[in-house]
């Protein structure tokens, strides 16, 4: 059984159906009964693929990786997954990024343990990425406290915060500009709770953000389209101060959305280091950022750059 395929097959049926939401909509009675059938094949499916990573030594996802320790039930789907496979069965919204985009964290997903993961954004694909990662850390940060509610409601088993924002997207150019000058925001003395001088650092984040070390941070939010928008700013100080600052083997692996925008892409390049991506597709960079303990520069000055 081919996951990836499976993942594609359910996209590509997604976007059918976005073009038939283009249609005049009619009402058919028989439609119940596929929808039925479908759940149930999907249902199967899921079990299927349950008894086929309990027979394998072949870790799939992160969330469904097996590290045979005797116990079962830990190689079987977990009911976030499961409602994810209900949920983007029946709904005609999809998640904000395609495919191609998605499936670059995904192939992460599949190289790693039970991970913590910190998304910027609650939103449509809140559901996927938490059951990417049920066994692991799955944590989102959003800027409206009313929207927090309302997907809380309805979805009560995601984990998910307010977040409040200090910049405005029409600051964006000044602050790039001027960052330098605060020493609070230099590479070598940069952090975020309670650096209320740096404007640019999340100070309002719950202290479970602060105290986990990250192995994968999603930007896809707050909103940075207009003027009075927060602006992705501080989300991206933020992302590359967390990462310079892990004291455990490896990277943080960043994925910056929409960097077709003219700040996110400037931002990405001033903080996320043009070096360090890897991979992207669409609208999406991703990036392996080393602890800064990790990083020789030889004669540069650290204090100045964070590339």
């Amino acid at each position: 059984m081919n996951l990836d395929r499976e993942i594609q097959n359910i996209f590509t049926a997604k976007e059918r159906m976005k073009r038939e939401d283009l249609k005049p909509r009619l009402y058919h009675p028989e439609r119940k009964w596929f929808l039925a059938a479908a759940i149930t094949g999907l249902l199967i499916g899921a079990l299927l693929i349950s008894s086929f990573i309990r027979d394998t030594d072949n870790p799939l996802f992160c969330s469904l990786a097996s590290y045979k320790t005797g116990a079962a039930a830990k190689d079987d789907p977990t009911p976030i997954q499961l409602k994810a496979i209900v949920h983007y069965a029946t709904s005609s919204i999809v998640p904000q990024q395609n495919l191609a985009e998605i499936s670059i964290s995904l192939e992460v997903l599949k190289s790693k343990a039970p991970c913590n993961f910190l998304v910027f954004g609650l939103g449509h694909d809140s559901l996927m990425w938490a059951s990417l990662n049920p066994r692991g850390k799955t944590l989102f940060l959003e800027e409206d406290p009313t929207w927090v509610q309302t997907v809380l409601k309805d979805a009560p088993f995601l984990r998910a915060h307010h977040v409040p924002y200090r910049t405005h997207l029409s600051e964006a150019d000044d602050l790039r500009n001027t960052y330098r000058s605060e020493p609070n925001c230099s590479p070598t003395k940069a952090y975020l709770r309670g650096n209320e001088k740096c404007k640019l650092a999340l100070t309002g984040m719950p202290d479970e953000v602060y105290d986990t070390e990250w192995d994968l941070i999603m930007i896809d939010a707050p909103r940075g389209y207009f003027a009075e928008a927060p602006g992705r700013m501080g989300a991206i100080f933020s992302a590359a101060v967390m990462a310079r600052h892990r004291k455990g083997s490896g990277v943080t692996h960043v994925f910056l959305h929409d960097i077709d925008r003219r700040v996110e892409k400037a931002f990405a390049e001033e903080f996320l280091c043009r070096k360090y991506r890897v991979n992207s597709a669409g609208r999406l960079w991703h990036f392996e950022i080393p602890s800064a303990a990790n990083v020789s520069r030889g004669g540069e000055d650290k204090s100045v750059s964070f590339c």
